[in-house]
C-alpha cells in the first residue's frame, strides 16, 4: 500500500523525475527545453533545500516515490532568498537570456531573475505556498487530498494563516481538483490560475 512520509536526503533523484514528468501542465515535459533539469531548479529543488521539513514524498509498496508536496511558511522571505541566494548560485548554468527570444526556457529565465522583485500579492493573506505533483498512477485515489491536510497542518503549527499556489490554467484537471479540497480561486490576470485557502 503506498504511504506518505517526510522527506529524506537521498530521494532528491526520483523527485526531479517526477518534476519533469508532471511539468507540462501535469504532463510531461522531457524535451521541452534545452535543458530539462530547469524544472526542478525553479520549482523543486530550491524548496528542498530551504524547507526539507515542509516536503511531503508518496513512496509506493515497492519503494518507488510517486509523488511530492514542496512549500514554504512566507512566500515573501522565501522569495527573497531565491532572487539572493538560490538563483545566484545556479546562473552560471543557465545565462540570461539574449534578446528578445520567446523560447519556453527563456521564459522561465526571465521569471527566475524577477522573482522577489516584489511582494506577491497573495502572501499577505495567505503567507505560504506549494508546489504539488503526482504521477498519473496513483491520481484519483487521495493523495492529493492527504498530502495538502498533512502540509496544512504543519502549516497551522507554525501559526501561518494560509497557502496559495498557482496552477496552469490548461491543466483542467488542477483547476477542477483544488476547490474540492478547499481552496478559492482568487483573482488574478487571465494567463494565471491562483488558488487560496486557510489553513
Amino acid at each position: 500500500m503506498p504511504h506518505l512520509r517526510s522527506f529524506r536526503p537521498g530521494d532528491e533523484p526520483a523527485l526531479e523525475a517526477i518534476c519533469l514528468a508532471t511539468a507540462d501542465a501535469g504532463g510531461d515535459a522531457a524535451g521541452m527545453l534545452t535543458d530539462d533539469d530547469l524544472w526542478a531548479q525553479l520549482f523543486l529543488s530550491p524548496y528542498l533545500a530551504r524547507h526539507p521539513d515542509l516536503a511531503l514524498v508518496v513512496e509506493t509498496d515497492d519503494g518507488r516515490l510517486a509523488g511530492y508536496l514542496v512549500g514554504t511558511d512566507d512566500t515573501d522571505s522565501f522569495e527573497d532568498w531565491f532572487a539572493r541566494e538560490w538563483w545566484p548560485s545556479q546562473r552560471a548554468r543557465w545565462p540570461r537570456p539574449a534578446g528578445e527570444s520567446t523560447s519556453r526556457q527563456d521564459e522561465l529565465l526571465r521569471d527566475a531573475d524577477a522573482r522577489g522583485a516584489e511582494a506577491s500579492p497573495h502572501a499577505q493573506a495567505y503567507p505560504a505556498h506549494m508546489h504539488i505533483d503526482l504521477l498519473p498512477e496513483l491520481q484519483g485515489q487521495g493523495w492529493g487530498r492527504r498530502r495538502i491536510e498533512t502540509y496544512l497542518g504543519l502549516l497551522r503549527a507554525r501559526g501561518v494563516a494560509g497557502v496559495h499556489l498557482a496552477a496552469d490554467p490548461s491543466n483542467t484537471g488542477a483547476l477542477a481538483f483544488y476547490p474540492r479540497v478547499g481552496f478559492t480561486r482568487l483573482p488574478t490576470d487571465e494567463d494565471s490560475a491562483v488558488f487560496g485557502r486557510f489553513s
